[in-house]
C-alpha cells in the first residue's frame, strides 16, 4: 500500500458539488492499493500514518503525530498512486488493485484509524472527486508499507 500524506490546515472532498468529507487541521491521506496488499498492510499503513511525527511541538520541532496534536484525517482512495510512468507518456495502471479488492482495504485503513482514536472523514470510492486542501508547511510524504 502507498499513501501520499499531506499535513493540512484544512481539506475537503466534493462529489457533484456536495461536500462528502471535510477536516480542519490534520492529514490529507491519499491511499493506493496494489495486488499484494491485505488487511495486515492496511493496519500497518494506518498505524504509520497516525504515528507520523510531522506536527510541531512547543519548540517548533516536528516531533508530534496527528494523535499527539489532535489532528483529523481525510482519507481518499487514489488508484493513480500506482500509475507506472517509466515507459512512454501514458501511465500504466496494471499495478493498481481492482476496485473490488481496493475498496475493502481502503475501508480497513479508515477503520484502523478510527479504532486508534482518529476523527476520520472520507471521499467516495469510485466517484469523480474534487479534493481541496491547504498544505501546511508544506509537508508532504510518500509512505509505503
Amino acid at each position: 500500500m502507498r499513501a501520499l500524506v499531506q499535513r493540512v490546515a484544512e481539506a475537503r472532498v466534493e462529489v457533484d458539488g456536495e461536500v462528502v468529507g471535510a477536516i480542519g487541521p490534520g492529514l490529507c491521506v491519499l491511499v493506493g492499493v496494489t495486488h499484494s496488499d491485505d488487511e495486515a498492510a492496511a493496519g500497518k499503513l494506518a498505524s504509520k500514518v497516525w504515528g507520523l511525527r510531522i506536527f510541531d511541538d512547543a519548540d517548533g520541532v516536528m516531533n508530534q503525530s496527528a494523535a499527539d496534536a489532535g489532528g483529523e484525517v481525510l482519507v481518499v482512495s487514489q488508484f493513480t498512486l500506482y500509475g507506472d510512468t517509466r515507459k512512454g507518456r501514458r501511465p500504466s495502471w496494471i499495478d493498481a488493485a481492482r476496485p473490488e479488492m481496493a475498496e475493502p482495504l481502503v475501508e480497513a485503513v479508515v477503520a484502523e484509524l478510527r479504532s486508534a482514536g482518529a476523527t476520520v472523514a472520507t471521499g467516495r470510492f469510485r466517484a469523480d472527486m474534487q479534493v481541496s486542501l491547504v498544505n501546511d508547511g508544506p509537508v508532504t510524504l510518500l509512505v509505503e508499507v
